[in-house]
């Protein structure tokens, strides 16, 4: 496979891209085209699997996950490792595993921060939608009506940029955008240049045809809220998201700041494919697709309140009949997963997962339980052709919720 095509696989939102290494920051499980009819995915939420949704929280169970979690991390080679599982009237299964940092030996530990990768988009769709309760934009909209030179502008709607339906190049599989980035790590990107990489290709699709997973798409919609809000996409998301939520370690980096404790991040996606320690690397390529920063604590809060639209006090995030829009999960092609407005549903969990080199997460939520599971890496190697946290996911979800396995599909090699 090429090196771009490897990097895409980093920034994992929904399902990611398997085999490949993600792109570098913002990709979600599933990155590969998928055509899928826009009239039946415009109807047909994802299925979801009928039985109990969790086992109880035993101390057996939890001696099980416990094991889990070490066989995944001893076969796909992780170094460290922190998991969190929530359900109201169970005992809460909080550990980590490993090391966070392979020179010193530093244990991982569960105050550690870490980058999330594509989880990022659950926030800047969630300020979209935002916008759009208080009539500042539309869903409806074409996006060619906030930002100017985009191929096809005039017909891709910001609903089928939320939805990853718009046809437009993912500018992170640029060959070009690959070099510029592992040729030098710590350099800054503007929102501007990641989409000149875009633009100078061609639209692969037409708006609504297919889902593609694509990185250009929320730099796009970040560039609305923007415009929109007046406000730097920080500064909106820190405001009117994270304060309101109580999310006091969440952040938007302006440069590759990166508070401490937090763990050193272990990747191949490197220009000579040698492992490296991304830490200090610039996540501003990743921007409104990939760039912030939390712990497991804050992303613990933030589960239910993406899944739900209401923040933690009570109050609605986004208007009920807004979530409601959000939470509506075309099929992607793949059996029991789809993808909403920055959001999917894999087998009724309701979430996202992130991958940028170095780091990977997964925060979902499971509603008939009200159960929530965060699982964070300092690895985005793959294993087996599946994301690491792919791989996580699905062991502690075949033990807490055999009827509700979390299993991202992967879609291709190479």
């Amino acid at each position: 496979m090429s090196p771009s095509r490897r990097l895409l696989r980093g920034a994992a939102v929904a399902v990611t891209v398997g085999t490949l290494m993600a792109p570098l920051a913002a990709v979600p499980v599933w990155a590969a085209p998928v055509s899928v009819p826009a009239t039946v995915a415009a109807e047909q939420p994802s299925p979801t699997p009928s039985g109990p949704a969790v086992r109880d929280l035993t101390p057996r169970v939890a001696r099980q996950l416990d094991a889990a979690v070490r066989k995944v991390m001893r076969e796909a080679n992780v170094p460290g490792v922190t998991v969190g599982v929530w359900t109201p009237g169970q005992p809460d299964y909080v550990r980590s595993f490993g090391v966070a940092d392979k020179r010193t030996g530093q244990r991982m530990a569960p105050d550690m921060y870490i980058r999330i990768g594509s989880e990022t988009k659950t926030f800047t769709v969630t300020a979209l939608l935002q916008l759009v309760d208080r009539k500042k934009a539309g869903l409806d909209d074409p996006i060619g009506k906030y930002v100017d030179g985009v191929p096809n502008g005039n017909r891709i709607t910001l609903r089928q940029l939320a939805e990853m339906r718009s046809g437009l190049f993912n500018y992170s599989e640029d060959p070009g955008f690959f070099e510029a980035l592992t040729s030098d790590p710590q350099r800054p990107f503007t929102p501007q240049q990641l989409l000149a990489y875009s633009f100078k290709h061609p639209v692969m699709f037409q708006p609504g045809q297919k889902f593609d997973y694509c990185n250009t798409n929320l730099i796009l919609l970040g560039l609305v809220v923007e415009k929109q809000s007046g406000q730097h996409l920080g500064d909106y998301i820190a405001r009117h998201i994270l304060a309101p939520a109580g999310m006091k370690h969440t952040l938007f980096p302006s440069g590759n700041e990166f508070p401490a404790p937090h763990a050193q991040g272990y990747t191949r996606q490197t220009a000579n494919g040698k492992e490296a320690d991304s830490a200090d690397w610039n996540p501003s390529w990743g921007w409104a697709a990939g760039a912030m920063i939390s712990t497991l604590g804050d992303l613990h809060t933030w589960a239910r309140t993406v899944a739900t639209g209401q923040f933690p006090d009570g109050r609605r995030m986004v208007a009920a009949a807004t979530q409601k829009e959000r939470l509506i999960m075309p099929p992607t092609g793949f059996k029991g997963a789809g993808y909403g407005l920055g959001i999917f549903d894999v087998r009724g969990w309701i979430g996202h997962n992130g991958s940028l080199p170095g780091y990977e997460t997964v925060t979902i939520h499971l509603p008939p339980s009200r159960t929530t599971l965060v699982a964070l890496l300092n690895t985005d190697t793959g294993y087996r052709s599946q994301e690491p946290s792919t791989v996580l996911g699905e062991a502690i979800t075949r033990i807490i919720s055999p009827a509700h396995v979390y299993n991202l599909p992967v879609t291709r090699t190479g």
